[in-house]
């Protein structure tokens, strides 16, 4: 299974949150991830490192060795517009994940809800761990 995950989910992989198991599973043979969702990540890092008493260093390490592939958004920048109608208003910091979403076409993995109405397969964590196992 191919997956687009959200900044959500890959901070909560970091801090070895059930995230990780996820993107553990031999099932899931590929997990895109917009540069700009990548940026957010690193971005929160030093707050996560903060609020759960962690080197920022040792988190800065965990999101860089994450199994992820990370993709510029000249990628799909075409698919850009699309994801700025079904989810502008909503949630204007989803747009790049939904338009790799809509450019890789594989499923959304995120816990926001963002993505409920956003016309495109969407997993949260619990849910994939259910649907591995």
């Amino acid at each position: 299974m191919r997956l687009v995950a959200d900044a959500n989910v890959l901070l909560s992989a970091v801090i070895g949150g059930r995230a990780k198991e996820v993107l553990q599973h031999t099932s899931i043979t590929q997990v895109f991830v917009a540069e700009a969702t990548l940026v957010e990540v690193q971005e929160y890092a030093a707050q996560l490192a903060g609020k759960k008493g962690l080197p920022h260093d040792v988190v800065l390490l965990a999101v860089a060795s994450l199994p992820v592939i990370v993709v510029e958004s000249a990628t799909y920048e075409k698919s850009v517009p699309e994801a700025k109608r079904r989810i502008g208003r909503r949630d204007p910091d989803d747009i790049d994940v939904l338009a790799l979403a809509l450019h890789v076409d594989a499923p959304v993995w995120s816990n926001d809800n963002d993505f409920e109405d956003a016309g495109v397969q969407w997993f949260t964590t619990a849910e994939l761990l259910a649907k591995l196992i």
